[in-house]
C-alpha cells in the first residue's frame, strides 16, 4: 500500500476557500525574529503558489515579514511625537507636521503601513507636483464667503506645490520609514527605492552694488536703518540681526558676534541658536558699520527706544559717544574695506559674503 503524501516541514499548504479563493500559508521569518504563519491568496491555484513559493523565498533568504498593523497616518503621529520632536529644531518640526498633516495623512492615512509600496511614493509625489493645494486643501472653501476669491468659486488659481515641497516629502517618508527598520516594523525602506528628477533650483539673484547703495539711502530715515546697513554689508540672515543684542557688538574693537537668533514659530517669538554651528561666528565690523545712525524726526522714534538694534536707553547713550568720538577722529570714509581692529579679537573672524560686499565707486 502506497504512504500518503505529506507536505514536508516549511514548506505550506495550499487549499481551496469557501469563497472559491486559494490560500498559501506557510510559517516564515518575521522582524521581530520568530517564525509565524502567515498566508497568501490567489484566484487560482498557480497564483497562490506563486505568492507562497515568493513569499517563502524572501523567508530563507533572510528577509522577514512585516507584522505590523498599525496604518500610516498611526505610524507617522508616533514618529513625529517620540522620534522627531526631540531631533529637530522646533521649527523643523512644525514644518515636519504640516506637511504630513496636510499632505501625507490626507492621501496615506488609512493605509496600513506594511503596505505601503515604493509605486504608492512615486505616484503620490508625482500627483501631488501637479495639483492645486488651494483645491486639494479647501484653502479657499475656509474663507468666509464675501472673501472667496479662486477655487471655491470655480476659477482654480493653480497654486502648485514648489519642488522643494515635493522632495521635502520624499525626505520625511525615508526618515520615518528608515526608523520603522530600525525598530523592526518594516523589513526595508521601499521610500529610499523612490528617486525624483533633478528639478530646477531656484537662483539666487543679490543686490548689485548700485541697488545696495539705492536700497540703503532710501532707508536712511528708517528708524531701523542699522539693520538694513548690516543685512546689506555684511549679510547677516534676518533671525540673527533681529536677535541681536548690545552686548553681541564691540564697536572699539569693531566685532560683531552671533550667538543667538529671532525666530517666529507657531505664532510665538522664541530665542533660538544659530542655524549652524558655523554660523555662531564673529564678524569684523566695517567703518562704515560702526558710524552712527543718522538724526531723525523725534515723531518717528518710539520713546525709550535708542537709534540701532536694540534701542535701549543705555545703548543710545553708548552710541551717541562712539558718534561724537568717530567725528572728531576723522572725517566719515564712504564705502571702505575691512578696518583692522586695535587688537586682534580671540576666535576667527568672518569676512562678509562676496556677492553682498558694497565696493567703493
Amino acid at each position: 500500500m502506497a504512504a500518503s503524501k505529506k507536505n514536508a516541514n516549511n514548506e505550506g499548504t495550499i487549499y481551496q476557500r469557501k469563497d472559491g479563493r486559494w490560500e498559501g500559508s506557510a510559517y516564515v521569518l518575521t522582524t521581530d525574529g520568530t517564525y509565524k504563519r502567515r498566508s497568501v491568496y490567489g484566484k487560482t491555484w498557480d497564483e497562490a503558489h506563486e505568492k507562497l513559493t515568493k513569499l517563502k523565498a524572501d523567508s530563507l533568504n533572510g528577509l522577514p515579514v512585516a507584522t505590523s498593523k498599525m496604518t500610516v497616518a498611526e505610524y507617522l503621529t508616533y514618529w513625529l511625537t517620540n522620534v522627531a520632536k526631540g531631533k529637530v529644531r522646533r521649527t523643523t518640526y512644525v514644518n515636519y507636521e504640516s506637511l504630513v498633516r496636510n499632505y501625507v495623512t490626507a492621501e496615506f492615512g488609512k493605509k496600513k503601513l506594511v503596505r505601503l509600496t515604493a509605486r504608492d511614493i512615486r505616484a503620490f509625489l508625482a500627483k501631488t507636483a501637479v495639483t492645486c493645494q488651494c483645491c486639494a486643501q479647501g484653502k479657499d472653501k475656509k474663507r468666509p464667503e464675501h472673501k472667496r476669491r479662486c477655487c471655491a468659486l470655480r476659477k482654480c488659481c493653480r497654486k502648485l506645490p514648489s519642488d522643494r515641497t515635493v522632495r521635502f516629502l520624499l525626505v520625511i517618508l525615508r526618515a520615518a520609514l528608515q526608523h520603522a527598520v530600525r525598530e523592526d516594523e518594516l523589513p526595508r525602506n521601499v521610500a529610499r527605492n523612490v528617486e525624483l528628477s533633478m528639478g530646477t533650483k531656484r537662483e539666487i539673484e543679490p543686490l548689485t552694488a548700485k541697488e545696495g547703495r539705492q536700497l540703503l539711502t532710501a532707508a536712511r530715515d528708517n528708524r531701523l536703518w542699522a539693520a538694513y546697513e548690516l543685512a546689506v554689508r555684511i549679510g547677516l540672515r534676518r533671525g540673527e540681526l533681529l536677535g541681536l543684542r548690545w552686548s553681541d557688538v564691540d564697536l572699539l574693537d569693531g566685532v560683531l558676534t552671533v550667538r543667538q537668533a529671532l525666530q517666529r514659530v507657531g505664532g510665538d517669538l522664541l530665542i533660538v541658536a544659530p542655524k549652524t554651528q558655523r554660523s555662531a561666528r564673529r564678524v569684523a565690523l566695517r567703518v562704515r558699520d560702526r558710524a552712527p545712525c543718522p538724526a531723525r524726526p523725534a515723531d518717528r522714534r518710539p520713546e525709550g527706544r535708542g537709534p540701532q538694534l536694540e534701542g535701549d536707553r543705555e545703548g543710545a547713550r553708548l552710541h551717541d559717544e562712539e558718534r561724537d568720538t568717530h567725528r572728531a577722529a576723522q572725517p566719515e570714509p564712504v564705502l571702505r574695506g575691512p578696518v583692522r581692529p586695535r587688537r586682534r579679537p580671540q576666535g576667527p573672524l568672518s569676512r562678509p559674503a562676496p556677492h553682498l560686499r558694497v565696493p567703493a565707486p
